[in-house]
C-alpha cells in the first residue's frame, strides 16, 4: 500500500508468559485489482483499528486517522467502479461487520451482493473491481512487519504468517551448508524455493535439479554418481554424474521419498564423506555440495515403516519447511498471479496491459486449486492465449483440474495458522455440493431461491458457496 505499513501494525495481541502470540488477529488483504493485476497486493493489520472506510480516490493509498476518538483506516482505491465511500468495516468485540451505505455498483462477499453482513475468516470482499480478503491470523509483531517482503529473490514473498516465519529462517540459513527438506503437496512451488535458497547461498557452482522418481532404477547410480568409460555396456565415455555437476553448487533432490533403498545407501555415503565413487572407478572424488530435498510424502512416516533410511533422513533434515497448499494461502494469490503473468505474457510489454473481467477474477480467487500453483500457472497461461489482446473473461478460464478432494478452500492449517480446527471433507460434503450445484442451475444462480428450496438461511448458503468454491454468477450466465 502507499503508506508505511509499520504505522498500522497491531500492538494489542495477548501472549503466553513466554511471549508467544495466542489470539488470532484480524487482517484485511488487498488481494487483486482487475484493472491492474500487476500492482502489488497489500496487507492491513486491523487489531488496533475501530473502523475501515473503503472508497475511490485519486490514487491508491492508506491513511490512518482519529475521528471522534475512533481509530479509522481510510483505504483509497484508484478504481473508477468504486464509489467515493463504498463500504465500511466496523470492528468491535471480536467481530467485523461490513456495511455498504449505498454504493453505485454494490459490495459482494464471496460473490454474493451484500448491504450488511458479519464477516467471517476467509471472506472474499469485492468493491468495484478490487478484491479484498478478510482473515483471522495468529502472528507476532515481527512477522506482521515482514509480511509480503521478499527482497530481490523470487519465490520468498508471502502474506501467510506461518509461512513467512519459516521463509525468514530459511533466508537466515541460506548461506550455510545446512541441508534443507521442503515438504508439501505436488505443485506447491518446492523447486522455486530451492532455487531461491541457491540464489541466496552465494555458492559459485550450478543448481542441479534431479527428479528421483523419474530416474531409471537400473541407471540411478550412474546418473547420480557418474561412470567411467567401459564400466558397463554403453558406457562409451566418462560422465561426471549429477552429483559432481553440482560441485560448489546446490543439488536439488526432488521427490526424495521415491529414491530406491539401494540408492539411499549409496547417497548416504555422499553426505557422510562428501565424496562420490563413480561406477567403475576405484577411488572416491571429493565434492562440495549443498543439498535441498523435496517430497510430497511424509518422510518421518516412511522412516517408521522402513521405506526410508533413518540415517539418511537425519543427514537431509537439517531444516524442514512445510509449504502449504494454495487453498491455505489465498492471501498470496495476488502475489502469485502477478509473478506468473509477468512470466507468461506472450509478448514484451503485454503483462502491463493485462486486465480481468470481475467474474473471471472472482472465479480465480474462489477456486479450490487442487493442483496448487502448477494448476494456477496452467490456468493463467491458457486464459492469456484465449484472451489475446483483450480482457481475460470467465470463458477464457479452463475448468478446474481433476484431483483428490481437498479440505475447504478457507480451511486454516492445523496448529500453525489461522486459529481454528482444520475442516475436513466427508461424504456428506460431496452430496451437498452436488445438490447445491443442481439447485443453482435450476434457479439460475439465485441464492435466495436456493435457500428457500433447501429451507436454509441465505447466510448458510453463502458459507457453503465459499466452502465448495461455487460461483453463483456462472449459473446466471
Amino acid at each position: 500500500m502507499a503508506e508505511d505499513q509499520s504505522s498500522t501494525l497491531a500492538r494489542t495481541d495477548r501472549r503466553h508468559p513466554d511471549g508467544g502470540v495466542t489470539t488470532p488477529r484480524p487482517f484485511l488483504f488487498l488481494v487483486f485489482q482487475c484493472h491492474q493485476p500487476l500492482d502489488p497486493p497489500g496487507c492491513m493489520p486491523l487489531a488496533d483499528v475501530d473502523e475501515v472506510v473503503v472508497g475511490r480516490g485519486g490514487a491508491r493509498a492508506v491513511e490512518r486517522r482519529e475521528v471522534g476518538g475512533r481509530r479509522v483506516l481510510d483505504v483509497r482505491l484508484a478504481d473508477s467502479w468504486a464509489s467515493s465511500t463504498h463500504a465500511r468495516i466496523t470492528l468491535a468485540e471480536g467481530r467485523a461487520r461490513l456495511d455498504d451505505p449505498g454504493s453505485t455498483n454494490g459490495t459482494f462477499v464471496n460473490g454474493v451482493p451484500q448491504r450488511a453482513t458479519t464477516l467471517t475468516d476467509g471472506d472474499l470482499i469485492e468493491i468495484g473491481h478490487t478484491f479484498f480478503l478478510y482473515r483471522l491470523l495468529v502472528a507476532s509483531d515481527e512477522i506482521v512487519s515482514a509480511l509480503g517482503e521478499a527482497g530481490p529473490v523470487a519465490g520468498l514473498a508471502t502474506f501467510v504468517p506461518a509461512l513467512a516465519e519459516q521463509l525468514g529462517a530459511l533466508r537466515a540459513i541460506a548461506a550455510s551448508t545446512i541441508s534443507v527438506v521442503l515438504q508439501g503437496e505436488s505443485g506447491t512451488g518446492k523447486e522455486v524455493i530451492a532455487r531461491a535458497v541457491h540464489a541466496l547461498s552465494g555458492r559459485t557452482g550450478a543448481f542441479i535439479a534431479v527428479n528421483c522418481g523419474a530416474l531409471p532404477e537400473a541407471l540411478i547410480e550412474s546418473e547420480l554418481f557418474g561412470h567411467k568409460k567401459g564400466a558397463f555396456s554403453g558406457a562409451t565415455e566418462d560422465r561426471l554424474g549429477l552429483v559432481r555437476s553440482a560441485d560448489k553448487g546446490t543439488l536439488f533432490l526432488d521427490e526424495i521419498g521415491d529414491l530406491p533403498a539401494a540408492s539411499q545407501t549409496a547417497f548416504l555415503r555422499v553426505l557422510q564423506e562428501s565424496e562420490v565413487v563413480a561406477v567403475g572407478a576405484a577411488r572416491p572424488i571429493k565434492v562440495d555440495l549443498r543439498v535441498v530435498a523435496a517430497t510430497h510424502r511424509d518422510l518421518p512416516k516412511l522412516v517408521e515403516s522402513g521405506e526410508f533410511r533413518g540415517d539418511l533422513f537425519a543427514r537431509l533434515a537439517g531444516f524442514t519447511v512445510e509449504l502449504p497448499p494454495l487453498r491455505r494461502r489465498r492471501e498470496d494469490l495476488g502475489l502469485l498471479i502477478a509473478t506468473l503473468l509477468r512470466r507468461l505474457a506472450p509478448l514484451p510489454g503485454r503483462a502491463e496491459a493485462i486486465a480481468f473481467e470481475c467474474t473471471a477474477a472472482r472465479a480465480l480467487l474462489l477456486r479450490e486449486w487442487r493442483l496448487n500453483v502448477r494448476e494456477l500457472e496452467k490456468c493463467l497461461g491458457t486464459a492469456l492465449v484465449l484472451a489475446g489482446s483483450g480482457r481475460v473473461e470467465i470463458g477464457h478460464l479452463p475448468p478446474p483440474s481433476p484431483g483428490p478432494r481437498s479440505p475447504a478452500p478457507d480451511a486454516p492449517p492445523p496448529s500453525r495458522g489461522v486459529g481454528g480446527v482444520e475442516s475436513r471433507r466427508g461424504p456428506e460434503d460431496d452430496q451437498r455440493e452436488e445438490e447445491l450445484k443442481a439447485l443453482f442451475r435450476e434457479h439460475k444462480g439465485n441464492i435466495s431461491a436456493v435457500a428457500r428450496a433447501m429451507r436454509k438461511g441465505r447466510t448458510q448458503i453463502q458459507r457453503w458457496v465459499q466452502r465448495y468454491g461455487i460461483t453463483p454468477e456462472s449459473y446466471r450466465e
